[in-house]
């Protein structure tokens, strides 16, 4: 196995990771409110709906741990371990990186409390899930600024996609607040 040093392979994981994951918490944003507001498909049961809302945020945290990874070990850039865990501690691309981080550490909040959702209560639960709403954009942001590629086409039609179906969906949220179904997603 080659070795990635001088190897151009980890910022392409990284950069392709988190496009992927983009288009993942936002379609984790879409379910979670469809689950909220009762707008889920009609063929759809809504259980299956709000689990595909689990799933697929658990799925994406597995890819994030991915993308962090290659990130760090890019040898073209010095991001640091500690940035992982502290916005904007990242001497590259400060604001980029920290953006991120921000992302994950709200992320990883959201993630905690619903691990142990059932001993903390129906009340704080959705007080802490509503980070999510903090965490979309500050991800979104950071995937605008911290690649270099947002001139292909195909990856600013990803980035205006995720931003136009997330917009929608809290535009719904938003719109729906008298049809609000008890599912326990916010």
């Amino acid at each position: 196995m080659r070795p990635m040093a001088g190897s151009q392979a980890p910022w392409f994981l990284s950069r392709g990771s988190g496009l992927v994951l983009l288009v993942l918490f936002s379609a984790v944003i879409v379910l979670g409110v469809a689950t909220r507001t009762g707008s889920t498909p009609r063929r759809w049961p809504h259980f299956a709906v709000a689990e595909l809302h689990r799933t697929l945020s658990l799925f994406a945290v597995a890819l994030l741990v991915l993308h962090v990874v290659t990130a760090i070990l890019d040898p073209f850039v010095t991001i640091g371990w500690t940035a992982t865990l502290l916005p904007f501690a990242s001497p590259y691309r400060t604001l980029a990186i920290g953006l991120g981080t921000l992302a994950v550490d709200l992320g990883g909040a959201v993630l905690l409390t619903s691990l142990v959702r059932q001993h903390l209560g129906q009340r704080a639960w959705r007080a802490v899930h509503w980070l999510a709403y903090l965490a979309w954009p500050a991800a979104f942001l950071h995937s605008l600024t911290a690649g270099n590629d947002l001139g292909i086409w195909w990856v600013a039609l990803v980035e205006l996609g995720s931003a136009a179906a997330v917009a929608a969906a809290v535009l719904a949220r938003v719109f729906s607040r008298g049809t609000v179904v008890n599912a326990g997603a916010s």
